[in-house]
């Protein structure tokens, strides 16, 4: 079980991205990753997270020209922010949560 520290930063690397959305948490993750596995997969989750999303709101982008991409951003929109607090929740209770539609690229 993780201490009270690791699951607050842990936690922070979710809640941060609301309002600096890659920096905070990468600079969360690159600091503590090696001090804690927790810290480190929480981290790795939302960076394949953020990188996952960046692409499909890329997509989406370019499918607004059909006007398919702008039903699919508003639902890319929820699930974004949906994930996020989900993420945010379970990594302060101090359970592994595994963030669906996302590419394990780290």
């Amino acid at each position: 079980m993780p201490n009270q520290d690791e699951r607050l930063l842990a936690t922070a690397i979710y809640l941060i991205s609301f309002f600096t959305a890659f920096l905070g948490p990468l600079i969360i993750w690159l600091l503590k990753k090696d001090e804690s596995s927790y810290i480190d997969y929480h981290g790795r989750e939302y960076m394949n997270f953020f990188i996952s999303y960046t692409v499909y709101a890329i997509v989406s982008g370019i499918l607004v020209i059909l006007l398919v991409g702008v039903l699919l951003l508003w639902i890319l929109g929820i699930m974004g922010v949906v994930f996020t607090v989900i993420g945010a929740i379970k990594a302060y209770e101090g359970k592994e949560y595994r963030i669906p539609f996302i590419f394990r690229l780290l």
